[in-house]
């Protein structure tokens, strides 16, 4: 069996000993490392699959990392990884002590930008392309965005910016579903080479030469020449006008092209930013990921041959499609109900209300602040907006959040999904904020699902709040395979339920932590230890007469709950100290998640880092308790 060239190439360097003819049979090995890699770890895996040449072409071409290459979103990144010093680690990807999914600047110099959520690389390239202009470095600057990242406005404001600026920077637009480009051919090729030429950016005349093979009308035009040309090959009148000088579309899997074509910009003396328009195909060379790019987006571990992904045993429903069911059913009753989503059709379950509801699902792109925004819009006019979006990219548009929501009491309804931590995509993914930042907003109701049962009361529960907005928060992950109630089950708003009753100490939980918590329970009631445990349900507004009677009742409250300082805790806190409980001796403590950002893993050892699983919620009972005397007297009464 011959040896892989792929085998020799542990840098860059490495990469740009070979010769141009020998990259197309590098991607080749590259993309089956990628499927073989992604089979076994999980992950994701058409969007890498779609940028194999893309990023062969880039570490040939520009001298990484002395260049700065920046991979919008992160999760096209695992080319990248493959071939920058991390090949012996790629099986590790998204596990404890392991490589991350997404870039990350402490894991190697060639990440210069940490990446996981979308359309920050032209900022971050620009501020890097001004830096260097400022301390007379010549470096490249690269950012290459895509996969529904020119959807949010982030990137626009970057673009106009770097436009007026005069900045020396390289954009790559991987556009992988067709949304801007017409087919390429044989003659957008042809041109884009010819566009991209150093002879172009020197000569102008050149582009008569060229519009005269075409027609001899257009050589009228010489005023005119480089947009007639360019609006030939394709739509760039848009990046012209913000200023960036723009060649495509081209073929994103024509790797010797790609060579081309960024050699002839690398070595231009042209003053400005360019954008290279590369069309690929997400998925690129594996069927089941090209014929379903939405599913294999993210991947399982999965059957290379087949395709097929493996699939939990549990039995339980996922909370996200008790979610979206729960909802379809309110909708079939209520045609005011509506759903938005922020690129995230099948993350959120939404895919599942669109197939029933297709003139009442609104996918806004990757565009959150506008989606809020928008769901403001549909409450002024009656309409009940449901905004399903993940705890870490609602962060994005808190301010239409405080702003265009909040202070205007409107009811928008916030479905925050992937609340807490998430495992393997990590910090960057994890829910970590949502509590305290939707916490400590006036008019706003914030509730957290312990269960999906009680999911589905707060859904019932928002689609009747027509004065102010709310949220619930349920996790990631499959629920605990318990009956669903009806959709007529509803909340009293702030109001908390008693799951249990001892007499030393009350736990008030408050999301998805009460499974440990009723764990940590019979745990301590073995060593002689009753507790109380509250479902608090409500972190905003309080449920006040409950934890004040169990203050009046017991010697130590413990709260729990999967989220930052600031957030339920802090707001049980500030009522008992209020109330004067601490003056008379009340002990306290909170768990929260601690003040760091966790690297991913497992979700039980995420939980047991973190401190918020069953045996610390003992452990810290027994500490606030003075326990071991406690204890020390039950073994003497048996």
């Amino acid at each position: 069996m011959s040896k892989k060239l792929l085998d020799n190439i542990n840098y860059p360097a490495d990469l740009r000993l070979l010769k141009k003819n020998q990259l197309e049979q590098v991607s080749k090995e590259l993309r089956n490392e990628v499927i073989e890699v992604v089979s076994e770890t999980g992950g994701h895996l058409g969007a890498g699959l779609g940028v194999i040449e893309l990023t062969i072409a880039l570490h040939y071409v520009f001298n990484t990392p002395k260049d700065k290459l920046v991979w919008d979103v992160g999760h096209q990144c695992y080319p990248h990884k493959i071939i920058t010093g991390r090949k012996d680690r790629i099986r590790t990807l998204r596990k404890g002590g392991g490589l991350s999914g997404f870039t990350k600047r402490a894991e190697s110099e060639y990440d210069p930008f940490g990446a996981a959520h979308s359309s920050t690389s032209i900022s971050a390239t620009l501020g890097m392309a001004t830096a260097k202009k400022l301390s007379n470095d010549n470096n490249n600057v690269v950012a290459v965005i895509g996969d529904g990242a020119m959807s949010a406005g982030m990137a626009y404001e970057a673009m106009n910016n770097a436009g007026a600026m005069k900045s020396r920077l390289i954009v790559i637009l991987n556009d992988n579903d067709m949304s801007i480009a017409r087919p390429v051919g044989a003659m957008s090729k042809y041109l884009a080479r010819l566009l991209s030429g150093k002879i172009y950016f020197s000569f102008r005349e050149t582009i008569k030469l060229i519009l005269s093979a075409f027609s001899k009308r257009f050589s009228k035009k010489a005023g005119r020449a480089e947009d007639v040309l360019r609006s030939f090959v394709t739509g760039g009148t848009l990046f012209n006008e913000l200023g960036f000088y723009y060649i495509g579309p081209i073929d994103g899997h024509d790797v010797n092209n790609l060579v081309t074509i960024l050699e002839n910009v690398k070595n231009s003396k042209h003053e400005g930013p360019v954008l290279i328009h590369a069309v690929t195909q997400k998925g690129k060379g594996y069927k089941p990921a090209e014929q379903s790019g939405d599913k294999y987006h993210g991947v399982s571990k999965f059957n290379v041959l087949t395709g097929e992904q493996s699939k939990g045993t549990s039995k339980a429903p996922s909370y996200t499609k008790v979610f979206a069911n729960t909802l379809i059913k309110h909708a079939q009753n209520d045609t005011k109900i509506v759903a938005i989503t922020g690129a995230m059709p099948s993350g959120t379950g939404l895919d599942l209300f669109e197939k029933k509801f297709p003139e009442r699902m609104f996918d806004v792109g990757i565009a959150e602040q506008h989606g809020v925004t928008f769901a403001a819009g549909l409450a002024t006019e009656g309409y009940k907006p449901f905004a399903a979006i993940y705890s870490t990219f609602l962060q994005r548009a808190y301010d239409q959040v405080v702003h265009d929501v909040a202070i205007q009491s409107l009811p928008v309804r916030f479905a925050i999904d992937r609340a807490g931590l998430v495992g393997s995509d990590g910090p960057t993914h994890a829910g970590s904020f949502d509590i305290t930042y939707l916490s400590t907003l006036p008019n706003f109701i914030v509730m957290a699902a312990s269960d999906e049962a009680e999911l589905v009361r707060m859904i019932n529960t928002s689609v009747n709040i027509n004065d102010k907005p709310s949220a619930f928060r349920y996790p990631r992950g499959t629920g605990l395979g318990i009956k669903l109630p009806d959709i007529k089950d509803v909340l009293e708003i702030g109001k908390g339920k008693i799951v249990s009753e001892g007499k030393h100490v009350a736990i008030l939980n408050f999301g998805a932590r009460l499974y440990d918590c009723k764990k940590a329970s019979e745990i301590l009631k073995k060593k002689g230890i009753t507790s109380s445990i509250l479902d608090a349900r409500f972190a905003k507004p309080l449920d006040e007469k409950h934890i004040i009677e169990l203050a009046s009742n017991h010697e130590a409250i413990i709260t729990i709950e999967e989220g930052s300082i600031g957030g339920f805790s802090s707001h049980v806190t500030k009522l008992l100290s209020d109330r004067e409980f601490f003056d008379k001796g009340l002990k306290f403590r909170s768990m929260i998640l601690p003040d760091k950002f966790l690297d991913q893993d497992t979700p039980e050892k995420m939980y047991k880092t973190a401190g918020l699983d069953f045996e610390n919620i003992v452990q810290k009972v027994e500490n606030v308790l003075n326990s071991n005397v406690v204890i020390a007297k039950n073994k003497n009464l048996s």
